[in-house]
């Protein structure tokens, strides 16, 4: 790990050299200030582990002198324990990164098993993952939603535009389960609704070729809440991809060709997603999380509201406070689940 951290050390150097050299170009400064820029983190904690080392070492030297030996030893004691937590954070962060980490995100929303409850449920789902995006500061754009008349949610794509995006969402993907008494339910029973969200990395047309010969495209009138023409014109455009038979519809933009591109950027994402899936498959397949897999039947979360508690299921965490959460506060979540996954990751290292 040290002999990696000194190649990095030395890079790092070398491109702040050239970020002061005046031949540089400019085309060329952006990619080395971004190089920099990504770098300075791991290089400042690593700088930061070696003046401890050599503080203790001093030290150790100090002690050998009875008049400074215990003032010495104060100083070894108060330094050593904070060794074994700058070796971990530089073996973290030494880990190789998710390529689609910076990458803003693409949510898809569906109901599942529960009628109305789960639709409900779907668009309170939708409405958690907006407001955690607005906390931190990134933008939300709904790309398409079908509504239901009692403020339920049949279907809806959601883009999150935001540094790291993908890096914080990529666990969210899988079934969501609901435990509660729904307000049509006279009787008082509970009932359990499911909703199903996928996340994928959103994707650059460069980064997924699409050949437009794999295209079939339909228009139709876009409809409003209860099956209603709320157009004249057939804005609403359905593409299907014929080698995969993946289809996408847009209908909720004020044109065709907005509807088109919509359509075309979820498609792009879903395409990626699958590419990668592939990889995800022959790798890794103990972990407990599958990151970013999106696996429809996978049930990752339950949100009791008897109990005011959320339980997921696949590191065995349980928090109370549900009307918190579902108002976006989900940070602590998503942090248990990235240090579950960087520990995963760190023991498969060791292990090799």
């Amino acid at each position: 790990m040290f002999e990696k951290l000194e190649e990095v050390e030395k890079r790092f150097d070398s491109l702040a050299a050239q970020m002061y050299d005046p031949n540089t170009d400019s085309g060329s400064y952006r990619d080395i200030a971004r190089e920099h820029s990504a770098l300075t983190p791991l290089i400042e904690k690593y700088r930061e582990y070696k003046r401890i080392r050599q503080a203790i070492a001093d030290a150790e030297e100090m002690a050998s002198d009875p008049e400074m030996r215990e003032l010495a030893q104060a100083e070894i004691d108060e330094l050593k324990p904070r060794l074994p937590d700058l070796e971990r954070d530089l073996k973290i962060m030494l880990l190789p990164k998710d390529p689609a980490d910076d990458k803003d995100v693409i949510m898809e929303f569906r109901p599942g098993t529960g009628g109305d409850e789960a639709e409900l449920f779907t668009g309170e789902l939708l409405r958690m993952y907006m407001r955690y995006a607005e906390r931190r500061g990134w933008r939300p754009e709904l790309i398409a939603i079908q509504e239901t008349g009692i403020g339920g949610v049949k279907d809806a794509q959601l883009s999150i535009h935001g540094q790291g995006a993908y890096s914080q969402l990529k666990f969210e993907g899988g079934v969501h389960r609901v435990q509660r008494v729904p307000a049509t339910e006279s009787g008082g029973r509970i009932h359990t609704s499911t909703s199903t969200v996928a996340v994928m990395p959103e994707v650059e047309e460069v980064e997924v070729h699409i050949d437009p010969k794999d295209l079939e495209m339909d228009y139709y009138l876009s409809g409003g809440a209860g099956g209603q023409n709320v157009q004249k014109n057939e804005t609403a455009v359905r593409i299907k991809h014929k080698p995969t038979g993946l289809v996408v519809a847009c209908q909720d933009q004020r044109s065709q060709l907005q509807n088109r591109e919509q359509a075309l950027r979820v498609l792009r994402s879903r395409l990626y997603e699958l590419e990668v899936e592939k990889q995800r498959n022959s790798e890794a397949a103990g972990r407990r999380l599958q990151v970013g897999s999106g696996d429809r039947s996978d049930k990752i979360r339950t949100y009791n509201f008897k109990d005011d508690r959320v339980t997921d299921h696949r590191i065995g965490l349980t928090i109370h406070g549900l009307p918190t959460i579902l108002a976006g506060d989900i940070q602590h979540v998503i942090d248990s689940l990235v240090t579950i996954d960087q520990a995963d990751k760190l023991g498969e290292g060791e292990a090799d």
